[in-house]
């Protein structure tokens, strides 16, 4: 398939591993621009996610913005995609993003929906005391964290820290994802509660 994908932090480089090994045509990265960083906070450090393409030789793209941006818009849609990627990207996508890959774009969210949408899901569900959590591949629509869910997986929180947390939902979501994508309509999107 070919994919684009959107991603930055540590949480995000699993799937973009996963989805180069299964054999996809990763045909551009999309991450946040690289940030003050380093001693001094001078040097300009790019995001995980960014560094990860660049070894795997795979175009990497910044924008700061698409909805200020019709030419980051123009430039995604011209990549022909037959979907996008998104994990812990870190900016909102415009309906115009949404829309432009043939199958749209599935989300790796770092809980079970709905109940702990947009940021932080793993500390909020640790905080809450809840005894399971996991990680869900979701049709990205307009709404934040709404969109129906194609599969999920699930574990038990037992005393995890946030930290050992994020990172088996990470790995669980990068199998989940090339599940889904391996058989996409054998994974129909199924509407929040």
């Amino acid at each position: 398939m070919r994919i684009i994908f959107m991603g930055t932090p540590e949480f995000a480089v699993p799937t973009l591993n996963a989805l180069f090994e299964a054999g996809h045509d990763v045909v551009a990265v999309y991450s946040q621009p690289p940030r003050p960083g380093g001693r001094r906070g001078k040097a300009l450090t790019p995001s995980l996610v960014h560094a990860r393409a660049e070894e795997l030789g795979i175009e990497v793209r910044t924008p700061l913005s698409f909805k200020k941006d019709p030419d980051a818009v123009a430039a995604f849609a011209a990549l022909n995609a037959d979907v996008a990627v998104v994990a812990a990207y870190g900016l909102i996508l415009p309906l115009s993003v949404l829309e432009a890959p043939r199958l749209g774009c599935l989300n790796v969210h770092g809980s079970l929906l709905p109940r702990w949408r947009g940021a932080a899901p793993v500390q909020r569900a640790i905080l809450a005391g809840d005894a399971e959590t996991g990680v869900g591949i979701m049709q990205m629509e307009a709404g934040l964290d709404t969109g129906p869910v194609r599969l999920e997986g699930r574990t038990p929180i037992d005393g995890k820290t946030a930290g050992e947390l994020t990172a088996e939902l990470a790995e669980m979501g990068a199998r989940l994802m090339v599940q889904v994508l391996a058989d996409f309509d054998g994974h129909p999107a199924v509407a929040q509660p």
